[in-house]
């Protein structure tokens, strides 16, 4: 006889039994591969290789592999059942902050599933592959049309990555100009990303913090009594991870400047001004811009991504092998950087191929007013989530015009017995994912949702309705609403705690029972 899953729990609450199977109707419970997969089942058939005579020696196996079998079957139902536990883009509104969880449009994939971008091998002739160099080359130019930038770095393949790149850049410059041992720090304001101080300390800089100003933002005069002859360059983001313009974004480049060093901009959020406003205007030298965020190309699973990085005059004669150069009527992949400033190779190859196709077919969609429209309807959003939301939950610096992302802090939880943690958690109960939370760390109990311009005013309204409703449930002490959140998920929550402490990070077979 067959024995209950494990893993099966009370569904709400105590009147409401488990599953035999641990299904939940259309939720169906799913074990690991390892678990369910069986030595002899396989869903191909392989003829028997001919014999070979190893060259492993010793360390040619002597013991089965032991990777689960599956059928045809068991296999794809496997995948889709997981698939299911998933939350995504094309599920509902995704809301996280700082992250711009936006449509990707299926006329994009099906332009990148064409056989001339999609079969195509960055080790075949370059003469063959003459479309995609084209199809790189114009995408280029429209980066650097938007951004106001003579030069670009297609090779990076993500937005860390492009940091990286923007900052060897930099080190590269300081180097050439003899200040190596000098100029060895990196201002960084208390509301970056956290891959800017990580970027910075990687390549060897030490790291000065700018402090916010009580509006969130970064004040000039604050990078001023920072600089000092150390000082090799600053990273700023703009519009920041508050959510908020740095209006003061040309006083500081220009201050940066004439004491020598280099403005680098974390180009995360251009979702909010692309189209409207040209990062070169303000001064920059370097940024990073995320295709897979700004240029609705798929996000998230770990890639795949993509970080153009665009580089001022000052920086362009050190951008990373390979770039693309006309020679007659052909267009060639440089692949040599003897003879040129350049740092040198970022990273195999040329980038994401399938990305950059992708970008371009959302570009040419929209065209540039298109694209101005759409970040001018992320601000719009934004902003009707701020203003819908400002009679229940509270802004860290006061009721104020946001751009594509609106911060709210826990001040209005305070006495409540429910966190920001917990408040998240009853969301997806609701059946949303949350908004990101505890982020920035300059702002307590941060909640910072970003709606993107994917989403109808109908899919705002309901959400919108849905954060006032758990809002009035925490201010009049509904505590077991939130607490034991989500309960309707098909994991309940874990002790984070102790799965910081004492992960588990290999899957072991229980010993059979006796």
């Amino acid at each position: 006889m067959l024995d209950r899953p494990a893993v099966v729990e009370p569904l709400d609450d105590d009147k409401t039994p488990a599953t035999f199977t641990g299904n939940r109707g259309l939720d169906q419970e799913e074990p690991l591969i390892f678990e369910i997969g069986r030595l002899d089942a396989t869903g191909v058939d392989i003829d028997d290789p001919a014999p070979i005579a190893t060259r492993l020696g010793a360390l040619e196996r002597n013991a089965p592999i032991g990777l689960p079998g599956l059928t045809e079957p068991e296999t794809m139902r496997h995948y889709v059942r997981l698939s299911r536990k998933n939350y995504s883009i094309d599920a509902g509104l995704y809301p996280l902050g700082s992250c711009t969880m936006k449509h990707n449009p299926r006329s994009n994939e099906k332009i990148a599933r064409y056989e001339g971008f999609a079969d195509i091998h960055p080790l075949q002739p370059q003469s063959t592959a003459q479309g995609a160099l084209e199809l790189m080359q114009i995408l280029a130019d429209w980066l650097m049309t938007l951004t106001n930038m003579p030069a670009v770095a297609m090779s990076p393949k993500a937005g860390a990555h492009g940091e990286l790149c923007g900052m060897m850049a930099i080190k590269s410059a300081i180097a050439a100009r003899g200040e190596s041992a000098t100029r060895n720090v990196v201002l960084i304001p208390q509301s970056a990303h956290g891959t800017n101080p990580a970027t910075a300390a990687l390549l060897g800089f030490s790291v000065r913090v700018v402090p916010a100003a009580p509006d969130g933002t970064v004040r000039a005069q604050a990078v001023k009594d920072a600089l000092a002859p150390d000082v090799a360059a600053i990273m700023l983001t703009n519009p920041n991870t508050c959510g908020l313009f740095e209006r003061e974004i040309v006083e500081i480049a220009d201050a940066m400047h004439e004491a020598g060093g280099y403005f680098y901009c974390d180009g995360a959020n251009f979702n909010a001004i692309a189209g409207v406003a040209r990062p070169g205007d303000f001064g920059i030298d370097a940024m990073h811009i995320n295709l897979h965020k700004t240029f609705s190309t798929p996000h998230g699973g770990g890639g795949p991504g993509a970080g153009p990085v665009v580089l001022s005059e000052r920086l362009a004669p050190f951008a990373p092998v390979p770039f693309i150069r006309r020679n007659g009527d052909a267009l060639e992949l440089v692949e040599d950087a003897e003879g040129t400033q350049s740092f040198g190779r970022l990273t195999a190859f040329h980038g994401q191929m399938g990305m950059f196709v992708r970008a371009l077919a959302y570009m040419l969609a929209h065209g540039t007013d298109g694209l101005a429209q759409a970040s001018k309807d992320a601000v719009l959003a934004a902003n009707y989530v701020r203003a819908s939301l400002r009679d229940v939950m509270t802004q860290p610096f006061g009721d104020r015009i946001c751009m594509h992302e609106v911060l709210f802090d826990d001040a209005w939880l305070r006495g409540a017995g429910v966190t920001t943690l917990d408040f998240a958690k009853a969301m997806i109960d609701e059946g949303y994912h949350p908004m990101t939370i505890y982020f920035p760390l300059v702002v307590h109990g941060a909640m910072l949702i970003e709606p993107t311009e994917s989403e109808s005013k109908a899919s705002l309204d309901l959400f919108i309705a849905t954060l006032h409703d758990l809002a009035r449930s925490a201010k009049a002490g509904e505590v077991a609403r939130f607490t034991p959140a989500p309960r309707l998920a098909p994991r309940r929550r874990v002790d984070e705690a102790l799965a910081a402490r004492k992960p588990v990070l290999r899957w072991e077979e229980k010993a059979a029972a006796s």
